[in-house]
């Protein structure tokens, strides 16, 4: 049996505040603002396996009013959800991602984070992707470079 799964995430981005995407540091004068790491490419994955394996969503398992979470780095939170996805019986076939950023541009950074999220979600290197988009200047707070959406979809399989 296959199932997908689809996941989001949004977050302001604020100066003097780190900027990672995919468990990697991106090189920017702007970061996201969170309870977490700010991660927002991992909480969209995290999303997409959860839905598919029909379990309960980030903000659920992992709320952002618990202190046990603040500031946690979000490879963490991503682990613990692969290990719940392969408890519920399912592999991960594939995950395909995209990155909305205005700037910078991510161009440099995406073999780094494909290499890190192959290792975290434990797939094989032809079973992720990532790709990077501009908001081409739209969107208001995207367009601005005030903001980074990430958006993915997965498919898992029972083992």
């Amino acid at each position: 049996m296959f199932k997908v799964g689809t996941g989001w995430d949004l977050h302001k981005l604020e100066t003097g505040l780190p900027l990672i995407l995919g468990n990697v540091e991106i090189a920017s004068e702007k970061g996201c603002v969170a309870h977490s790491d700010g991660d927002a490419l991992i909480h969209a994955v995290i999303d997409s396996l959860l839905g598919a394996s029909g379990l309960p969503d980030i903000g659920t398992l992992f709320p952002d009013t618990s202190a046990s979470y603040k500031n946690i780095d979000s490879s963490i939170l991503l682990s613990k959800v692969v290990s719940m996805v392969h408890e519920k019986g399912f592999k991960i076939v594939n995950v395909d991602t995209t990155v909305i950023l205005q700037s910078p541009k991510l161009g440099q950074y995406k073999d780094s984070i494909k290499k890190r999220m192959i290792a975290l979600l434990g797939v094989d290197e032809g079973n992720f992707s990532i790709k990077a988009k501009t908001a081409e200047h739209l969107l208001a707070e995207l367009g601005s470079s005030n903001a980074v959406c990430c958006q993915a979809v997965c498919l898992i399989e029972s083992v």
